[in-house]
């Protein structure tokens, strides 16, 4: 199959110009006009190189080249890999902003965690009716979480706001009395707290590592052999 073909189809799935002006997602590296296969991952490490096979493509939620690259060595997350993909002769498409806003965090939402509700640019809204206490062991449950960071403005959440990945630079927009999102820093958690806004730290990678899943739901029909693999998180509990 065709490089250009399976752009286009991605394309009109989640369209390329939804992303933000800051974001580089499309084709990263486009070194292979022929893809034997399509591997589905939330990002590139070590693991995943491991197991792409030559002549692939690979579609990652976050793009592997954000900003321009003055030097290419093995020192840096994107070169490394660049290098890598190279080698193998593989192709990589990025779908980040702009499938945050058609899919992920409709995926994460309504089946990860069950909640109906509807989508707002990069936030899904849900009308919960319940105590934050419950809502908070409801995510547990559902992510299979044993430990969460929570912020409690209010001991009852009418209307909760959803964006996967890291969301707090969305505060100011935020039409809920609990945002559940990741990455939250400290100055962060005591604004959204000064504004009655509760919160709910759901994790970067623990809500964005759906991405596989939900993509892959929208184009296993291609006549291509799709693979879902995942980088892991970069993070340990000790």
């Amino acid at each position: 199959m065709k490089l250009k073909d399976i752009y286009k189809f991605l394309d009109e799935i989640s369209p390329f110009s939804l992303q933000e002006e800051w974001d580089n997602s499309g084709i990263n590296v486009g070194i292979n006009e022929k893809i034997k296969r399509i591997y589905i991952s939330l990002d590139i490490d070590d693991g995943v190189i491991e197991k792409l096979k030559p002549n692939s493509l690979i579609i990652t939620h976050h793009p592997l080249i954000f900003k321009g690259i003055k030097k290419v060595n093995f020192n840096s997350f994107s070169t490394k890999y660049l290098i890598k993909l190279i080698q193998k002769n593989c192709s990589l498409i990025a779908m980040h902003t702009n499938f945050d806003k058609t899919h992920l965090n409709n995926y994460f939402a309504k089946k990860i965690l069950e909640i109906e509700g509807f989508q707002e640019d990069f936030v899904f809204y849900s009308e919960v009716y319940m105590k934050f206490d419950k809502l908070v062991n409801l995510i547990k449950e559902k992510m299979k979480l044993k430990y969460i960071r929570v912020v409690k403005a209010n001991d009852f959440v009418k209307k909760v706001g959803i964006t996967t990945g890291s969301g707090m630079s969305l505060l100011d927009q935020i039409k809920a009395d609990c945002f559940l999102t990741g990455d939250i820093k400290y100055h962060e958690a005591m604004d959204a707290k000064a504004r009655g806004i509760s919160l709910i730290d759901v994790g970067h990678f623990e809500s964005e590592k759906y991405f596989a899943e939900a993509l892959y739901d929208n184009i296993k029909d291609m006549e291509i052999e799709i693979i879902k693999i995942n980088s892991t998180n970069p993070f340990d509990l000790i």
